[in-house]
């Protein structure tokens, strides 16, 4: 209803003197329409909707319950007040209306002073529902947008965490950004197959994909003198390497422990960041798992890690070939990599290769 305009209100009823009658009442602050059946009023009420009906329920082929019905059951009039105005005035029948939807139930003969003040303080019962209506609308969407900000500046901020590590290491580029491509790219092609489709839901994939720049972020406690060594490290340096894992690990737990709730994308960075150089024979570090002990997690982001370690330039290695990674990853297969998870990778390898030029390092 436009501001300043009279609210509409439709009365139904079979006898054109009760209509003449509300209409006398209702007059001065309302635009009444008549319908003298319940087919008549649908047809009103579908080429423009009322603020308000006045039912009578004794009425011939179409009665008032049989058009609450119908109008409550359709969407688009369920939210348009009808207040049954009959002579019908016993216990059930009042009860009957009511139930069916119906706002108010006024017996008649009516008093105008009765049906004057019932009539407004339903429409404005309906205007303070509306009104409620939009505020909710208004905050779900300002809500929906916080939430779209707030998810955004959390990949914001994992994505700078890091990169603060791979910043100690200049050959690295973006080698986060890649990472977390092939994990989302594996982890989608894993959910198509019956063994991972249950677990691999799209906010698990979504939680990876967030997760996956940590992987490395134990880097920071590792001192440059290993970190950017050109030649091969001694044992000593390689133990001290391989504590990024447990340095990680540590560094997330700290931040699990600074929030009161849980969430996965924590969840699975420590995973990541502490077993992603498990191997599937055991013979990885920092635990030594074995086959399916390794999480899910790790297991995705060993094969994404070193497909774009092998692909990219480092201070100790040139660059190899995309196929040359394929090779090496495939020779794996079982005793570095879940074997399931390498046959479902040479399946996307093409994918891997378009994220590899995507993102490639200037």
């Amino acid at each position: 209803m436009k501001e300043g305009q009279k609210p509409i209100i439709l009365t139904v009823d079979d006898t054109v003197t009760n209509i003449e009658v509300v209409k006398g009442v209702l007059f001065d602050d309302y635009l009444v329409q008549a319908a003298l059946s319940g087919e008549v009023a649908l047809k009103i009420i579908n080429k423009r909707k009322p603020d308000l009906i006045l039912l009578d329920v004794m009425m011939p082929d179409m009665d008032g319950y049989q058009v609450c019905e119908h109008l409550k059951a359709d969407a688009a009039t369920r939210d348009i007040p009808i207040i049954f105005l009959t002579a019908k005035s016993l216990e059930e029948d009042e009860a009957k209306g009511l139930a069916l939807g119906a706002v108010d139930y006024i017996t008649k003969p009516i008093s105008p002073a009765i049906l004057k003040v019932r009539v407004k303080n339903h429409l404005l019962l309906k205007a303070s529902r509306e009104i409620l209506e939009q505020q909710n609308q208004v905050l779900e969407e300002r809500v929906q947008q916080r939430t779209i900000q707030l998810n955004e500046l959390q990949d914001v901020a994992m994505v700078a965490m890091g990169a603060l590590a791979e910043s100690r290491d200049s050959d690295t580029g973006n080698h986060i950004r890649r990472t977390q491509r092939y994990v989302k790219i594996l982890a989608e092609k894993l959910a198509t197959t019956d063994k991972y489709s249950a677990y691999l839901q799209p906010h698990i994939i979504t939680a990876l994909f967030k997760s996956a720049p940590l992987h490395d972020i134990g880097k920071v406690g590792v001192e440059d003198r290993i970190l950017l060594k050109p030649g091969k490290l001694t044992k000593a340096e390689f133990d001290e390497m391989k504590l990024h894992t447990t340095y990680g690990r540590d560094a997330i737990e700290a931040a699990e422990g600074s929030i009161n709730i849980a969430d996965n994308f924590l969840v699975f960075a420590k995973e990541i960041a502490y077993y992603h150089h498990e191997k599937w024979d055991g013979s990885g570090y920092p635990e030594g798992l074995l086959g399916e002990q390794i999480p899910v997690s790790a297991r995705l982001m060993a094969i994404a890690d070193v497909y774009d370690a092998l692909i990219s330039k480092r201070v100790y290695k040139d660059a190899f070939s995309h196929q040359d990674a394929i090779d090496i990853i495939t020779e794996g297969r079982g005793s570095h990599f879940d074997p399931f998870m390498v046959d479902n990778f040479l399946e996307v390898v093409e994918q891997f290769l378009d994220v590899a030029m995507q993102y490639k390092d200037k």
